[in-house]
């Protein structure tokens, strides 16, 4: 994406989950805060939702007093560790608490407010909650292909199987077909921040100090474009990552950066009943980060002695040891380094607790700001299809004046080396741009988006089938590949089927298949949700139900999938 710099690394879609935020005064399962109680609210990191949601109802029901006499209640939010951390700084939420998935995020908020604040430090104390190591997930016979665990996996290996266009063939399984490797978006994601930072350490063989210069050195973009190579798409959860591997199997991908607390919830066959071969956590020989879930009381005007004295009371309750212990079942290690890392963290379930070996220096924000510029430069490109109805109902309610709106900022968020094509339906289909690079086009396309009017019936199945098939006839390349589709209706004039539709994408080889994401967009019962997830949902994609003024957050919600 283009224009995208250290503001938007710590923009990370201010409020795209602003609007599915909790309500002031509950938790994510929606219980209520007594009367009179001094509300503590927390913003933390979704990945360790279960752990907090368990031992946080504990600490709400002992009615603990604050200095007061007010019963403490902690409101717990699940959030993007990325955008809580813009919610907070920008002070359209004043919680009491930030516990996002690392401290990588630390260095950034204190240079974003100290930005705004004259210098003044956002962190002060931050000690970690729990420990999941950051690690390369991959199916155990295919690391067993590659000599795991006699020999030792990194990013070096990862980026020599992207940069050869590694068959699994040439390790005597051609049933596997290609390698195929995954990582989320830097900009949206922990786990993508400390991927390419973990690969730049890796290329400059450092574990600690890494500088602007050891960024910018040229072996470094070359180790970085090689790993990304691989990357079928990006994406802003490592959560969907991790299902869509464990569910869709390793023809979908071989390989993904998620957490070691994933690796070990794959393992739960009464969450993955269907997973086809068992998955382990390696972890990577040049090194790798901690995701220790720092736990954070911004020092903020809005934070009163009463409301820093109560965190620190429901701070030192979760560093407690019988929290810190039940934190084991949920797949993390104990920050306590007095508890022994036992069960589930065990090779049953494809962990090593003797690992990682080699651990990175969190570098500070000037480095983190040039490594997120140089994977810009460096990341994968996209080659994307819009599918958009022009129908007559897109006239109701302006949905087709806000659906336009929103796809020309997402069109001017791409590079000029990417590659666009639109395709708008009714009653019948039409392309309006061909599938081309996009740079000499840029103005033309959106003098074209603007020209666009409601009129005729949906033609949904057929206009996706022959953009696909369009598309899939062209050579793959170098690019990550999909289409974005968005309707407002059911299906009336298609001559195709659902099920033609569905066997037309399952057809298409699982790693390297177009990804179709798609847009129930309305507020009525006339759009076909049902029919726009069995598109998405075949492709490997996600789908999206959206009214008009979502929409915009929902094209920057696929958007980071590139």
């Amino acid at each position: 994406m283009r224009r995208l710099n250290l503001a938007v690394l710590v923009c990370m879609l201010g409020g795209l989950l602003a609007a599915c935020g909790t309500r002031v005064g509950t938790t994510n399962d929606g219980t209520a805060a007594p009367t009179n109680a001094l509300v503590v609210r927390m913003l933390y990191g979704s990945e360790k939702q279960a752990w907090i949601e368990a031992v946080t109802a504990e600490f709400n029901s002992q009615r603990i007093k604050s200095a007061s006499g007010k019963p403490i209640f902690v409101e717990a939010v699940a959030k993007g560790s990325a955008d809580s951390l813009e919610l907070i700084v920008s002070e359209q939420d004043k919680a009491t608490i930030w516990s996002p998935a690392s401290s990588i995020l630390l260095p950034i908020a204190d240079d974003r407010w100290g930005s705004m604040h004259n210098g003044a430090k956002f962190v002060d104390a931050a000690p970690p909650l729990v420990l999941s190591p950051v690690v390369i997930a991959m199916w155990r016979p295919m690391a067993e292909a590659l000599g795991w665990p006699a020999k030792p996996i990194g990013w070096k290996e990862i980026g020599d199987l992207a940069r050869n266009n590694t068959q699994w063939s040439d390790f005597g399984h051609p049933e596997w077909g290609p390698f195929q490797f995954g990582h989320t978006h830097p900009d949206y994601s922990n786990s993508g921040i400390t991927t390419i930072l973990a690969t730049v350490y890796a290329a400059t063989g450092k574990t600690r100090d890494l500088s602007v210069a050891d960024v910018q050195k040229p072996e470094t973009a070359q180790f970085l474009a090689a790993v990304e190579k691989g990357v079928i798409h990006y994406g802003e959860s490592t959560g969907f990552f991790g299902r869509q591997m464990f569910n869709r199997g390793p023809a979908y991908l071989s390989a993904a950066v998620l957490y070691e607390n994933l690796v070990v919830e794959s393992n739960d066959r009464t969450k993955y009943p269907n997973r086809p071969l068992p998955v382990v956590a390696i972890y990577p020989r040049e090194g790798t980060f901690w995701s220790d879930h720092p736990f954070v009381i911004p020092q903020a005007p809005w934070i009163t002695d009463e409301l820093r004295s109560a965190a620190t009371t429901y701070r030192d309750f979760l560093l407690a040891r019988p929290q810190q212990e039940r934190a084991l079942q949920f797949g993390f290690r104990p920050a306590d380094p007095q508890i022994a890392v036992g069960a589930p963290i065990n090779a049953e379930n494809g962990v090593d607790a003797s690992e990682p070996k080699t651990l990175l220096k969190v570098p500070n924000a000037e480095v983190i700001a040039a490594t997120r510029a140089l994977w810009s430069q460096n990341k994968k490109g996209v080659e994307v299809q819009i599918v958009l109805d022009v129908s007559g109902s897109m006239e109701k309610e302006g949905r087709l004046e806000q659906a336009k709106t929103a796809l020309k900022r997402f069109v001017e968020q791409l590079g000029d080396n990417d590659v666009l094509g639109i395709t708008v339906f009714g009653s019948d289909a039409r392309e309006l741009t061909p599938l081309d690079q996009l740079g000499p086009k840029r103005q033309q396309v959106l003098g074209q988006i603007d020209g666009l009017f409601p009129n005729g019936g949906t033609r949904l199945i057929d206009s996706v089938s022959e953009a696909y098939t369009k598309m899939q006839g062209q050579p793959a390349g170098e690019r990550i590949r999909a289409l974005v589709v968005l309707s407002d209706g059911a299906d009336n004039e298609s001559s195709g089927t659902e099920a033609d539709l569905r066997t037309l994408l399952a057809a298409d080889e699982e790693g390297r298949s177009i990804k179709v994401f798609t847009i129930a967009y309305g507020t009525g019962s006339d759009v076909d949700t049902d029919l726009m997830k069995t598109i998405a949902e075949s492709s490997g994609a996600k789908t999206y139900i959206s009214d008009p003024a979502r929409i915009d957050q929902v094209y920057r919600d696929i958007a980071t999938f590139f």
